[in-house]
């Protein structure tokens, strides 16, 4: 098997790239939606983009969790063998894409003894198409063809790309919030004074931060693994941090229970 870095990397980015494709189409002509047991929303779009990551991904011979066959690997039976597995979201933000505004990403990222390595957010509908590995910097590319070749590491915007803003600003969740998290806004603004806040969708608030465009992104509701892993490792590359809240612990991948606890993604320069 082939594990040069390099490869996994290309591996994975054309994988998104062609998730993106088949999602965008599906966003464009339309779409019927269904509901798990949970009452989340799952669309063609989900199946299609789950479909092309898996049979892509599976020429790596690694493991491949996806939130859309998470049941068939249970945990002893299965990962608790793995040391390194892909962890997939292959459509991150279907509440979103069913709004259509766009909020919705492809996230793929390899995790490797419990903690992410490589790392790549796709929003297909913006154009914009994040990536980051260990070591290596995070990136941002903006996509004007979708059929262009994906530039290499040093050929695309390092992030951050801007200082923070003057304004303490807050990254959230368009779709889940919570009473933890307004309780959290109310003590930065009796901290800060003024705070803004920018909601959005998917796993483009971890690259808000990762960018510069927000000091913290606190995440007081559920989550699990597939939503946070590319996010993750793009943010530590980024030089923010994501750790568990209130424990302050390092956030890992592949336990046993995939959701995730409660979590802060913060900015180099804040405390």
């Amino acid at each position: 098997m082939n594990y040069d870095p390099e490869y996994l990397f290309n591996l994975a980015s054309h994988a998104a790239m062609e998730a993106g494709k088949v999602i965008m189409q599906i966003y464009e002509t339309g779409f019927d939606v269904d509901y798990k047991a949970d009452d989340s929303p799952l669309t063609q779009a989900d199946r299609a983009s789950d479909n092309i990551i898996s049979k892509v991904l599976a020429e790596t011979g690694i493991p491949i969790l996806t939130e859309e066959d998470d049941a068939n690997h249970p945990y002893e039976e299965y990962r608790s063998k793995w040391t390194q597995c892909w962890i997939v979201d292959p459509l991150d933000g279907t509440k979103e894409f069913v709004k259509r505004n766009g909020e919705f990403t492809v996230n793929i990222a390899l995790c490797a003894g419990g903690l992410p390595v490589l790392g790549i957010v796709y929003a297909p509908a913006k154009g914009l198409f994040y990536y980051a590995a260990k070591g290596r910097g995070a990136w941002r590319w903006d996509i004007t063809d979708i059929h262009a070749a994906l530039p290499g590491f040093d050929a695309a915007m390092r992030l951050p790309l801007q200082p923070l803003p003057g304004v303490f600003t807050i990254a959230g969740s368009r779709s889940h919030s919570s009473p933890e998290t307004e309780q959290f806004v109310k003590a930065q603004q009796a901290r800060f004074g003024e705070v803004e806040f920018l909601p959005s969708g998917s796993s483009l608030k971890f690259c808000m931060v990762a960018e510069g465009r927000a000091h913290v992104y606190p995440r007081f509701a559920p989550t699990s693994e597939w939503d946070t892993a590319a996010g993750h490792i793009i943010a530590l590359e980024s030089g923010a941090n994501v750790r568990t809240w209130p424990q302050g612990n390092e956030l890992r991948y592949n336990r046993q229970n995939l959701l995730n606890p409660y979590f802060i993604v913060t900015a180099a320069e804040i405390d």
